[in-house]
């Protein structure tokens, strides 16, 4: 092994500030060959513990200070103090065995995204501002290792990543979401997406820009009045951030069942929520079997006896019977989808429900659109990474294949509020029964939309 400087310089022999950039630059260097030998070791092992990894990486890290003892003996130069490699393996067993060269990116509060291509990394901050940063693994094989690892201490059971199980998306620790892939893609790809706010207002939000005062109160009244609301929007537009604030507004008496692919919403963990029972989907096992869906879960939530069903997202088969749940008494429900503006909720309820088991026709889909849901809530990203609620859309009615709706409320990027479309009776009766003052709305233009 050859030792760059300052590796020369003993620790003990330099002032404070010296040594412990010495003591940062060991542990650096300690830490990247560490990695590298577990990945080289650990490679073709389909399974192992989070135990059996700290115990190898013990192994490797003091093998790794022996030899750089050895060689800085043969070399005439000092070794390094008892206390101080003692230090130094400390350090670096904690940044292995946490999330390795990812850890100093989960530490920044600011950082939103963090995607790994390979051995390229960038980052997303919660500003907007986009940086690719130097490369953190020496190469594809780390960053396998590091997420098989991640996988296997996984708190809601180990989970395999493999060529066998080439795709995995799960919760960390901290409530970030990863989602990672190999063979399937031409290099390894790592995607983390955290939620910076693990607890969120309406209040929040309006003072971050995303709400005005009359969304602050619309979506308040919405909640009381228990409107059936779908929120929308693009991927990171800021869907699961605005669906929790409007769920911190549910009184604390009423029974919540959450459903999610990946633990992200919290709801149960949230002291205004203490009747909330949170469902997390199941991919199927090696064999195939055992896979737990959506859908599934949107069917036995219904047995729970809730006061309001709330699924994390709505993408695929679980969309009829989550229509049903909202048409059937379970009033004030929530779900997100994905949809570039208010009205295109309704083109993939259409696209759903016709893929579902059930193969709803369009017709039917719009009627059953129209007798569950009450308004679409849509916020929208700017290039600059602001986050924004631009429309508000009631659901009136169905007309043969179209959902018929109103849009009453419109704000363009900027923040300006723009006149939207009246609200009907119906809405207009529900949200000024719980105190809203609909002239707030500056309904003076008529508006209407469907598929």
């Amino acid at each position: 092994m050859n030792l760059d400087s300052p590796f020369y310089e003993d620790p003990g022999q330099v002032v404070d500030h010296q040594r412990l950039r010495l003591v940062d630059d060991w542990t650096n260097w300690v830490a990247s060959e560490t990695t590298r030998r577990l990945s080289e070791v650990m490679r073709d092992e389909k399974s192992y513990s989070g135990q059996d990894y700290r115990r190898r990486a013990e192994r490797v890290i003091a093998q790794v200070l022996d030899e750089a003892a050895g060689d800085a003996l043969a070399e005439g130069r000092a070794v390094l103090d008892a206390a101080t490699e003692a230090d130094i393996a400390r350090r670096v067993l904690a940044q292995v065995c946490g999330f390795g060269p990812l850890q100093v990116f989960l530490d920044d509060p600011e950082i939103e995204n963090i995607n790994c291509n390979g051995t390229r990394v960038w980052i997303r901050y919660a500003d907007g501002r986009r940086e690719q940063k130097t490369a953190i693994f020496g190469d594809s094989s780390e960053l396998i290792a590091l997420v098989r690892r991640i996988a296997a201490e996984a708190t809601t059971g180990e989970r395999r990543f493999d060529p066998g199980a080439p795709i995995l998306d799960m919760q960390l620790p901290g409530g970030e979401r990863m989602n990672a892939v190999m063979e399937v893609a031409r290099e390894p790809s790592v995607s983390i997406r955290r939620h910076r706010y693990s607890t969120t207002t309406l209040e929040q939000l309006r003072d971050l820009g995303t709400l005005d005062n009359t969304l602050v109160a619309l979506l308040r009244a919405s909640v009381r009045s228990r409107r059936n609301m779908v929120v929308t929007g693009g991927t990171g537009a800021g869907k699961t951030t605005l669906l929790r604030a409007i769920a911190a507004e549910i009184p604390p008496e009423e029974r919540l069942v959450t459903i999610e692919d990946v633990f992200e919403l919290g709801l149960d963990r949230d002291e205004a929520h203490p009747d909330c029972v949170a469902l997390q989907a199941r991919p199927a096992n090696v064999e195939g079997a055992g896979a737990v869906t959506i859908a599934d879960l949107v069917r036995t939530a219904l047995r729970m006896s809730p006061d309001r069903v709330i699924v994390g997202e709505t993408r695929g088969h679980e969309t009829v019977p989550l229509l049903n749940a909202m048409s059937q008494g379970n009033d004030g429900s929530l779900t997100t989808l994905h949809a570039s503006d208010s009205s295109g909720a309704f083109t993939k309820f259409g696209a759903y429900a016709a893929q579902s088991a059930e193969r709803l026709p369009l017709e039917a889909t719009a009627a059953l659109v129209a007798s569950a849901v009450h308004l679409v809530v849509h916020v929208s990203s700017t290039p600059a990474g602001r986050r924004m609620v631009t429309s508000v859309r009631e659901v009136v009615g169905a007309e043969e294949q179209r959902v018929v709706s109103n849009e009453i409320y419109r704000r363009r990027p900027n923040g300006e509020q723009l006149p939207a479309a009246p609200p009907g009776t119906d809405t207009v009766a529900a949200l000024t029964e719980v105190g809203f003052d609909t002239s707030l709305l500056h309904a003076d233009v008529s508006m209407g939309g469907g598929w």
